[in-house]
């Protein structure tokens, strides 16, 4: 397989990590590999990234953000 056959794979600076299953339920947020926090909405998740000077313009670019276990839309247990 040639490097331009290959998929992309993005590196985005923000991960948010599948919803945990608590009361609450929230997501944990990475910036740069190190957790920064808890989310229990979108906007915790923007709020994480202004903390870290990354303004988001598009939460459904996977070089801006990976969402896992779901996606922005997702906040709860299925």
């Amino acid at each position: 397989m040639t490097e331009s056959a290959s998929p992309y794979i993005s590196h985005p600076r923000i991960v948010v990590l599948g919803v945990q299953p608590t009361t609450p339920p929230f997501r944990i947020v990475e910036i740069d590999g190190q957790v920064v926090g808890e989310a229990k909405t979108v906007t915790d998740v923007l709020a994480a990234a202004a903390a870290f000077g990354i303004t988001i313009h598009d939460l459904d670019d996977p070089d801006v953000v990976r969402w896992v276990g779901g996606d922005k839309f997702t906040w709860t247990v299925h």
